[in-house]
């Protein structure tokens, strides 16, 4: 039989052998959820896995009975997608420690332990890690915990719909503005049944790409995995596949068997059957910067500490006087203009006017009377700039106003220097652009911020035939499969690194920004006012 799928045209004839390699859901089927079942108002709509929007999982009402249906039904692996958590309504007694009913169990891989399969699993008690393992032979009901994370769709078909079970998901931010071309209802906010439609990945004997092949085509096949060698295929190997490999098998020399979509350089250049060298693989720092605008959409990018461009900086704005506190720095004394009154409740604070200069001081004490009772507050210690004279006043931390950042340093940074001698969020304009670079596409925005810095996994690359540069490829954002060539690499020594500064979308945006800040403590919320 001939199908075509993306494009390509496919033959199947009598008798071809095909090594399959992966299922892959393909697209998925939504329908409006009520009481966890389909509206019977709502219509089937097939959503593509790049649909924008962020989701949150809601965890599924029905238990599994074994630790063996979870192996095989929900993905469990390396990254950080791949660890669910169950709960057990029963207390499981094991050799050397008792869990708890209720107690919230993360799975994080499957091996053989003394010869028996086995999932290493983990619980956290009094904020102490302890680590045991689960036979897969071990039974009992097995329920979904509840998962407080946000996910694109693409992240929820990859990892969290269990083979052979749908998924009820929460939309948590659209991410756009709705228009008639969204298959959902104007202002939806509510759950979604997702169905997934599978495909099969699968290599063939003469053909150096991977074949996709819908799980409905109509064509009758036969296992003969146990009479032929499947070693005379290809094997292909997805970047997170090649960054797990140890670093004594680097430089490879790899052929990509499918390249990433999109038109972004240098990614564009990786088109089907070039050969590239992947020199090593390394955590490498990007700081993350948003286009400073009123309105939306932003543009979000990674740059890399090696950009070679010049910054001058840009008034920051501080919506309270908490924000102040954080903003202050000891190598040099914030400036500002207040840009909204206020009117203080206390004679002891001082009230404030648009217009109103401020060099901000420090953070301390002080005693109000606030119903004919004295309290003590936190306040910001400032000098109001006069004409002539500087006067001390306190403002309160929990005034909401709105200031402006008064900037009288005139010097341009790199971005290096900026990291390193101040405090991020910081604010910026291109000066001088990367004349390394052929589009600095950062020169035309007219302001940045830098909001944090961040460290991300990526392979150094360059092409075979004309290694004259190398650039670094993020190994969580690009999907790409390459396989292996038995070749000698002509230089050990990579040429030099070309500056790549990315531009992310706003899904991959929040996703960075998620994966970043789970392991830090969440900020202090600003001091109320006294009740």
């Amino acid at each position: 039989s001939i199908y075509e799928m993306f494009g390509n045209e496919c033959c199947l004839s009598t008798g071809e052998v095909i090594k399959v390699i992966g299922f892959k859901i393909n697209k998925l089927i939504a329908s409006i959820c009520e009481n966890n079942e389909v509206s019977r108002f709502s219509a089937k709509v097939e959503l593509p896995l790049n649909f924008p929007g962020l989701y949150k999982v809601v965890a599924d009402k029905t238990p599994y009975v074994s630790v063996e249906e979870i192996t095989k039904k929900v993905s469990i692996g390396p990254t950080r997608f791949g660890h669910p958590c169950f709960y057990s309504p029963e207390d499981i007694k094991l050799a050397n420690v008792i869990i708890k009913h209720g107690e919230q169990i993360t799975f994080n891989s499957v091996e053989e332990v003394n010869g028996t399969m086995a999932v290493n699993c983990g619980v956290v008690r009094n904020n102490q890690s302890h680590s045991f393992t689960l036979p897969l032979s071990q039974e009992g009901k097995f329920y979904e915990c509840e998962d407080d994370q946000i996910y694109t769709l693409k992240e929820i078909a990859e990892w969290k719909i269990p083979k052979c079970r749908n998924r009820i998901v929460k939309l948590s931010n659209t991410l756009h503005t709705w228009d008639s071309s969204n298959p959902l209802p104007e202002n939806f906010d509510g759950c979604l049944i997702l169905t997934p439609v599978y495909e099969v990945q699968a290599v063939m004997k003469f053909r150096k790409d991977i074949v996709h092949i819908l799980s409905d085509l109509d064509v009758e096949v036969k296992d003969i995995t146990d009479c032929y060698d499947i070693s005379s295929f290809l094997q292909p190997l997805s970047l997170e596949d090649v960054f797990e490999r140890t670093s004594k098998e680097f430089p490879m020399v790899v052929e990509i068997m499918e390249g990433p979509s999109g038109s972004q350089k240098p990614y564009n250049s990786l088109h089907t059957g070039k050969e590239i060298v992947i020199y090593k693989k390394y955590q490498a720092t990007r700081v993350l910067a948003s286009e400073i605008r009123s309105d939306s959409p932003k543009r979000h990018f990674l740059i890399p500490l090696s950009y070679k461009g010049k910054f001058k900086r840009r008034p920051r704005e501080f919506p309270t006087a908490y924000d102040l506190e954080i903003a202050r720095s000891e190598k040099e004394q914030l400036h500002v203009v207040a840009t909204k009154a206020f009117d203080s409740p206390h004679k002891e604070l001082f009230s404030v006017s648009v217009g109103d200069q401020f060099l901000v001081q420090q953070c301390q004490t002080s005693e109000v009377l606030y119903e004919g009772r004295k309290k003590v507050i936190d306040v910001l210690a400032c000098e109001q700039i006069l004409s002539d004279t500087y006067k001390k006043v306190l403002l309160p931390m929990y005034m909401e106003g709105g200031f402006v950042e008064v900037i009288h340093d005139k010097k341009q940074y790199q971005l290096s220097k900026i990291c390193k001698e101040f405090r991020l969020p910081f604010n910026v304009k291109v000066s001088v652009r990367d004349l390394s670079v052929e589009e600095d596409v950062l020169a035309a925005v007219p302001g940045l911020q830098f909001e944090e810095e961040i460290t991300d996994s990526y392979l150094l690359i360059s092409s075979t035939n004309s290694p004259v540069e190398s650039w670094e490829i993020p190994v969580y954002r690009l999907n790409m499969s390459v396989h292996l060539l038995s070749k000698d690499v002509q230089t050990v020594v990579p040429p030099a690194t070309k500056t790549t500064v990315e531009e992310i979308s706003e899904e991959q945006y929040y996703m960075v920004r998620r994966y970043e800040n789970q392991t830090l403590d969440p900020p202090p919320r600003p001091p109320k006012k006294p009740t």
